[in-house]
Formats: C-alpha cells, sequence, structure tokens
C-alpha cells in the first residue's frame, strides 16, 4: 500500500464515498474519521439508530449508484474560519479542526458532499470500481474506551477485480485455516468466558509453547541471564516508568490493604529492578536480562481474536543495559537472530522498519530521540538491510526497530521489535561506573522476536495449515496396527521411539487401518508408523508421511536416526 499512493487514494476516495453513502441513507448520522487500512478503508458513524448487519447491502449499493455519477472530487486548504460554520452541528470535526495547529484545513467536495480531510484523492468517484464492505464493528471516538461509542463500518478496495479476488481467495484460505479452528482440532489451546481473551493451553498446546522457549532459549545461549520477576507490581513504580501517564487505558489494576498495584503490561520496570540491585560497573556492560514474562492489558472485548489478540500473554523480552557506544553491536546481534531464527521457521521474506518519534512520547528535549534514531540508520546501512521508515510509530520513551514477516498465505505479521530507550534509564536514575569512576547513565534496548509467544504459534498454525514442523510437533509419530495380530509388536517398537525422546502415540483403538491413518492425517501427525504382518515378520516399519507417501521395509533405528536429524532442527 505505501508503494503506490494511486491505491491509497482510491482507498481514502472510497472511504468519503461511504460516508456520502451513509448520510445520504441515514440523515443525522455524524461522521468521525475515515482512514485508509492496509488492504481498504474504515469509517467511524454515530448513527442516530445503530446500523445492522443488513445495512451493509444497502450501503454498499447506494455507493455503487453514487459511484456511477462519476462525482469530480475537488478541494483543498481553506480558512479554519471559513470551515467551522460548515461543520457547526458536528462536535467531532469541530474538535479535529481545532486540533489542527495550522491555521487553514482540507475540505473536500464530490457532488453535494463535502469532508473535512487532508487530501490524497482519486480525480473522480467514478474509478471506485473494486471494493466491498466487510464488517460492522464497534469502536471509540479517538479510541478511548471511556469516551463516546462509534459504530466502524469497514471495507477493502483493489484497482482490479484480480487483485480483489486474490485478497477473498486468501480470506476464505484463512478462514480454511484459522488458528482458533485448529487450535480446538488439534487440542491445544481453547478460551472460556471466565477469563476473557486469555488462552487455556492444553497438555498437546503446551509442548509447542515450551519448544518456541526452549528455542529462543538456545538462540539466546549463553549471552543472557533469564529472569523471572513479579507480574503485580505496586502503582508507584508505573508512576516513575511513565506507563501509568502513557498506557493506563491499557492496564489492569487492583490493590490490598488499601495499597493500589498495576497488572503488569510490561516486563521492563521488572528487570530495570533488578539492575538496580547493586551498584553497577562498565565491565559488566552490555548486560543483557532475558525473561519469559506473562503480562495483561486491556483490550476491547470487541477486538480479541484468537491467540491473535488476547488480554494475557508471554513475550519473549529481553533487556540489554549498555553504554551508548554498544548500542550499534547490541543492535546488529539482535538483526543476527532475527534473521535466523525466523528463517527456521520458513519466513524468507522479513522487512524492517525504522520507527520514529510519536506525537505521545516522554523527554523533553528531540536530541536524545534523535541520537538513538541515528544510531538504528546507520546500524541498517552497515548491515545492508533494507528498511522503511515508519515516522511517529515509534514507543513514548524511544524509536523502534518492527520487523514483519510475510507467511505462506502472502500476509504479513509485525513480531519482532528493537528499541532504543534512554528515557525509563532517566526515570529510575539507573548508573554504571565508568573506567573513570564517574557515574554514567546506561541505555536500555528492549527485545522481542517472536513479539507474543501465544500470538506467534498462532501466526505458526495458520502460515503451517496446522502442520506443524516435525520438530515443533506435539506428537511427532503416531504408531498404527493393522490388526491385534500385532499388538505385541507395536508396544515394543512404541517403546523404542519413546526411549529415542520422540513424542509418540500408540493407536490402539483396534479401528480399521484407514481409520487409523485418517484420524492420524486429521490430527496432523507428521509421521505413522504402520505395522502389519509383513513388518512383524522382518521386523521391519512402514513410514508413513502426512502426505501419504510411503516407505516400506524400513528398519526402526533407519527411522530414529532420520527423526534424530529433523529434531537437531530446532
Amino acid at each position: 500500500m505505501n508503494d503506490n499512493n494511486y491505491l491509497h487514494n482510491l482507498r481514502h476516495s472510497a472511504a468519503h464515498l461511504l460516508a456520502q453513502a451513509v448520510l445520504g441513507l441515514f440523515p443525522g448520522t455524524k461522521l468521525t474519521i475515515g482512514p485508509v487500512t492496509e488492504y481498504g478503508f474504515f469509517y467511524d458513524f454515530l448513527p442516530l439508530k445503530n446500523f445492522k448487519e443488513d445495512d451493509l447491502t444497502v450501503i454498499e449499493k447506494r455507493m455503487r449508484e453514487l459511484a456511477k455519477k462519476n462525482y469530480k472530487i475537488t478541494g483543498g486548504q481553506i480558512p479554519k474560519d471559513q470551515a467551522r460554520p460548515m461543520f457547526k452541528d458536528n462536535q467531532f470535526k469541530l474538535e479535529l479542526i481545532d486540533g489542527i495547529a495550522d491555521e487553514t484545513v482540507g475540505v473536500y467536495h464530490q457532488g453535494d458532499f463535502y469532508d473535512l480531510c487532508k487530501g490524497g484523492h482519486v480525480d473522480a468517484i467514478g474509478e471506485i470500481k473494486f471494493f466491498k464492505l466487510t464488517a460492522i464493528s464497534g469502536s471509540y471516538w479517538r479510541a478511548n474506551r471511556d469516551g463516546i461509542a462509534l459504530q466502524r463500518i469497514s471495507g477493502v478496495a483493489f484497482e482490479t477485480q484480480e487483485a480483489m479476488d486474490a485478497y477473498f481467495k486468501r480470506i476464505e484460505e484463512a478462514e480454511l485455516y484459522d488458528h482458533r479452528k485448529l487450535g480446538k482440532q488439534l487440542e491445544l489451546f481453547s478460551f472460556h468466558d471466565v477469563s476473557p481473551g486469555v488462552p487455556f493451553f492444553h497438555h498437546k498446546g503446551l509442548i509447542v509453547y515450551h519448544k518456541l522457549i526452549d528455542l529462543m532459549r538456545k538462540l539466546r545461549g549463553s549471552l543472557y541471564q533469564e529472569i523471572k520477576t513479579p507480574f503485580i507490581l505496586n502503582e508507584s513504580l508505573w508512576h516513575t516508568s511513565g506507563h501509568y501517564d502513557n498506557y493506563r487505558e491499557n492496564m489492569f489494576f487492583t490493590s490490598t490493604e488499601d495499597v493500589p498495584f498495576c497488572v503488569k503490561p510490561m516486563n521492563c520496570p521488572g528487570a530495570i529492578l533488578h539492575y538496580q540491585e547493586r551498584p553497577r560497573s562498565y565491565k559488566e556492560l552490555p548486560l543483557r536480562l532475558a525473561e519469559f514474562g506473562f503480562v495483561h492489558r486491556r483490550e476491547l472485548s470487541g477486538v480479541l481474536h484468537g491467540l491473535f489478540r488476547v488480554r494475557g500473554f508471554t513475550q519473549d523480552d529481553s533487556h540489554t543495559f549498555c553504554t551508548v557506544d554498544q548500542i550499534g553491536d547490541a543492535v546488529k546481534l539482535v538483526l543476527e537472530r532475527v534473521d535466523k531464527i525466523y528463517k527456521k521457521f520458513g519466513f524468507s521474506s522479513i522487512k524492517y522498519f525504522l520507527s520514529t518519534r510519536p506525537e505521545k512520547s516522554m523527554g523533553s528535549g528531540s536530541e536524545v530521540w534523535e541520537k538513538a534514531t541515528a544510531v538504528l540508520r546507520n546500524t541498517f546501512e552497515e548491515m545492508g538491510i533494507a528498511y522503511e521508515v515508519d515516522e511517529g510509530g515509534g514507543a513514548f520513551y524511544g524509536p523502534k526497530i518492527d520487523i514483519k514477516i510475510l507467511d505462506a498465505m502472502g500476509r504479513e505479521w509485525q513480531c519482532g521489535t528493537c528499541q532504543i530507550d534512554f528515557i525509563q534509564p532517566e526515570n529510575f536514575k539507573l548508573e554504571y561506573i565508568d573506567a573513570d569512576q564517574s557515574r554514567k547513565r546506561p541505555v536500555i534496548m528492549h527485545v522481542a522476536i517472536y513479539g507474543s509467544i501465544e500470538r506467534f504459534l498462532g501466526i505458526l498454525l495458520e502460515h503451517f495449515k496446522g502442520h506443524l514442523p516435525f520438530w515443533l510437533a506435539p506428537v511427532q509419530v503416531r504408531v498404527l496396527k493393522i490388526t491385534d495380530h500385532q499388538a505385541d509388536y507395536s508396544r515394543r517398537v512404541a517403546d523404542q521411539i519413546t526411549a529415542a525422546g520422540l513424542r509418540m502415540e500408540l493407536d490402539e483403538t483396534g479401528d480399521q487401518i484407514s481409520a487409523q491413518i485418517r484420524r492420524a492425517q486429521v490430527d496432523k501427525v507428521p509421521w505413522m508408523i504402520v505395522l502389519g504382518k509383513k513388518e512383524q515378520e522382518q521386523n521391519t516399519v512402514t513410514l508413513r508421511l502426512a502426505d501419504g507417501t510411503q516407505e516400506f521395509g524400513l528398519t526402526l533405528e533407519a527411522v530414529l536416526a532420520r527423526a534424530a536429524d529433523l529434531n537437531k532442527c530446532e
């Protein structure tokens, strides 16, 4: 989208077309904002009476009727004093006008409809041909859950019918391999109303969860010290860190004996307290602290989505305390590990973004922000890594690198992040003793590569369509017997497989072999060991893969050796 200004403008114009259609069909509706999204657009409304799902068809039909009129889109900047009377009955638009620093604002017209916006349109609404409205959902003005409740109508728009068809084909495929369905089918995890938005991991799911943690531990090696910090911390800590002022709408609060506490939404303050345990020398830096920290964030119930959007999740966090001169090398180390771990899962397309200072940020001056941003930029260039700039996308305490991966269905996922933080060391008065015995401030580098273990697991399930790699699969091998005459032989084989350290199940149902195979395929078990009369007599096995490929007359030792090689991929 960012590489195609025309497509961006087309989607922006489609949002205006939606607003025009809604106003015509539902007079009295208040317009708020209608930005472009990754594949389309949305518009947030305050209707006199809530929209219903059936209204989408009516609204879309009206949009197509308007598009045929092919009104020219015209407009530009006008003085605020001229704009305010145009929107005198819309408190949202007036608030937007007042919040714009310039003395002029953008207003654009199409037919008898006009809207407040900064521009970026196609020439005429007749160019908007390939679009579809997709959903009605709840939202809030200014994304403030304590503010005015609105309704959001979302849609997609493309330059060609082929592009739109390809998009919906991906959507159909994503629905077919929805990680929520796979999680239930494969008995990995579930959700319950007693704890909305927090997954309950089943035995098999927890195996995968821990394998992901084990892989990250192996990748980090001895460079990192792993710690564990409490997930409920005194509220005063979050005032010091700045999270209370900048993030409290996303936090859970509790109290005991009239003392206020917060359920941690981030792991960094705990790591900082660990650093403060004793005086630190420059010889200890960089000090790398790792934590698989369980955090909670207040997400609206309407946006919860399986493992992709949860309220409780585990971050593969690390916090590197270092000197300013050590930042570049520390970032390089992270980027090398990022490339290695993503490619292990088959994510060969990796995109890097340099996210700069947001409007809501800490620190009075811009010098430290510019310094940190320059370090990240220089590191990219020294390593020859292509990157894009996400203006204003940084954390409230520092600029960052955001990393996106492309899955097998062509979807982008933002997972990894590497954030440079000059602010928290100042907030907590962190120090180290330098070689000349002077006291100096360290820098903190916040890193997560999975981002969230839960979300990354959801991505993997859809990326592999449930067929997790052999080394990661919760059940690697299932032993099937053709008749009960192979019962003793199958148990001996199963015992040897277990002794070799593989995760194994023995199918003892007594069902027809075709039913056993079908069940293993549904359960997406990578390998089936099939045992019949011939295998028993020859002391061999038949290896059947999930795709139906079979190899006959193998020794069990050869199969176990191959499995060991595959497990080395971990």
